[in-house]
């Protein structure tokens, strides 16, 4: 991707999948921090894990480099979620 022929909507779109990406890092941290994931609901972060593959395909397929950024970053911090859902006792 060259970035010398970026627009404003191109930085929009970065900013935006930025953004999007770094909403589960205050639930990660939390439920690391206390070790308690009782309150997540498994049938949400299924679906978000599977719609983020999706997204993935397509962001790969169309070359849309903010789709592809920001579903990586929510795919890594959904499977840290699923993994204490999975491993925490509570």
């Amino acid at each position: 991707m060259d970035f010398t022929t970026f627009n404003w909507a191109d930085y929009m779109g970065l900013l935006g999948a930025f953004l999007s990406a770094i909403t589960f890092i205050p639930q990660v941290l939390q439920a690391y921090k206390t070790k308690s994931v009782k309150d997540l609901n498994l049938s949400m972060l299924l679906i978000v894990f599977s719609s983020v593959i999706i997204w993935l395909v397509y962001g790969f397929a169309k070359g849309l480099l903010p789709v592809i950024i920001a579903n990586s970053i929510i795919l890594i911090l959904s499977a840290i979620l699923l993994y204490f859902k999975a491993t925490f006792k509570n």
